[in-house]
C-alpha cells in the first residue's frame, strides 16, 4: 500500500498504460479520477473502457470517477483538478499519460496531423501538471508528478517524425518542472515505456511474425505489459522515491540498450 490514503489523476486513464497506471494506483491504496478521450474520432468506445476501469477500481475498495475531455483543451485539466478536489479532498498525484501515435510517413505529414499530435502528447501534458501543481503548491503538503515518454525520445522512427519530438518534450518538461516545483515539495519525474503492448502498437504485436522478432531484441525476451510500467509510475509516486525527482526511468525490457 505504497499511496495509501493519497489522491490520483490519471491522464488517458481508460486504456493501455493509463488503466494500468489508474488500477495500480488503487492497488496502492489511492483513490483515482480518470480521464479519458470519447470524440468521434477516437476508434473505439472509451465510454466503456471508462466504466469498466472505474469498476476494477471499485473492486479494490478504492473511489474512482471518470471525466472525458480532450487533454489538449486546457480547461479539461482545470476539471480534473476540481474533480478530484470535490470528489477527495484535494491532489496528491499526477499521472501525465494521454497521449496519441498516428502512425504517418514524414514527406507528406499533413500539418493538421502534426498539431494534433503536439497538442495532446506535449501541450496537453504541459496544462496537466500546470493545473495539478497549481493545487499542490495551494495544499501546501507537496506531492508527486509522473509523466509518461517513451523510449522514443531517446530514439528515430522513420512513421513518428510527428511523435518521438513530443516525448522529448515531455521529458524535457520534467526535468525543467523539477526545478521549478522543487521549493514546494513537487517530484516531478518521467517513464520511458519501450514495447508494450497496448493499442497504440497492436500492429506489432498481434503479428506473431513481428512479435517474434521484436521479442528477439528485447533482452528480457518479451513484450511489456500496461501493469510493468504502472508499477513504477506508482514507485515513483510514492514516499519510496522521497528523493527522486528530474529523473527518467527507461522500462523496456533492456529494449533500448540492445544495439547488436
Amino acid at each position: 500500500m505504497l499511496l495509501e490514503g493519497k489522491r490520483a489523476i490519471v491522464t488517458g486513464g481508460s486504456r493501455g498504460i493509463g488503466r494500468g497506471i489508474a488500477v495500480e494506483f488503487a492497488r496502492q491504496g489511492a483513490d483515482v479520477v480518470i480521464n479519458y478521450f470519447g470524440g468521434a474520432d477516437s476508434g473505439f468506445s472509451r465510454d466503456k473502457a471508462a466504466d469498466e476501469t472505474v469498476a476494477e477500481i471499485e473492486a479494490l475498495g478504492r473511489k474512482a470517477i471518470a471525466i472525458e475531455g480532450n487533454i489538449a483543451e486546457p480547461a479539461v485539466s482545470t476539471e480534473l483538478v476540481q474533480a478530484a478536489v470535490d470528489a477527495f479532498g484535494g491532489v496528491d498525484i499526477l499521472a501525465s499519460n494521454a497521449g496519441i501515435c498516428p502512425f504517418h510517413t514524414f514527406l507528406d505529414m499533413p500539418p493538421e496531423l502534426l498539431r494534433q499530435v503536439v497538442d495532446v502528447n506535449l501541450n496537453g501534458a504541459f496544462f496537466a501538471v500546470q493545473a495539478a501543481a497549481n493545487r499542490m503548491k495551494d495544499q501546501g503538503t507537496g506531492g508527486a508528478i509522473v509523466a509518461t515518454s517513451s523510449i522514443s525520445a531517446l530514439v528515430g522512427g522513420a512513421m513518428q517524425s510527428h511523435y518521438t519530438p513530443t516525448k522529448a518534450g515531455v521529458h524535457s518538461l520534467m526535468q525543467s518542472v523539477a526545478i521549478a516545483l522543487g521549493p514546494y515539495g513537487i517530484r516531478c519525474n518521467s517513464v520511458m515505456p519501450g514495447a508494450i503492448a497496448t493499442d497504440i502498437n497492436k500492429d506489432d504485436w498481434s503479428d506473431p511474425q513481428k512479435r517474434a522478432y521484436l521479442d528477439k531484441r528485447i533482452p528480457l525476451g518479451r513484450f511489456g505489459e500496461p501493469s510493468d510500467v504502472a508499477k513504477v509510475v506508482a514507485f515513483l509516486a510514492s514516499d519510496m522515491a522521497s528523493y527522486v525527482t528530474g529523473a527518467a526511468l527507461l522500462v523496456d525490457g533492456g529494449l533500448y540498450v540492445n544495439l547488436q
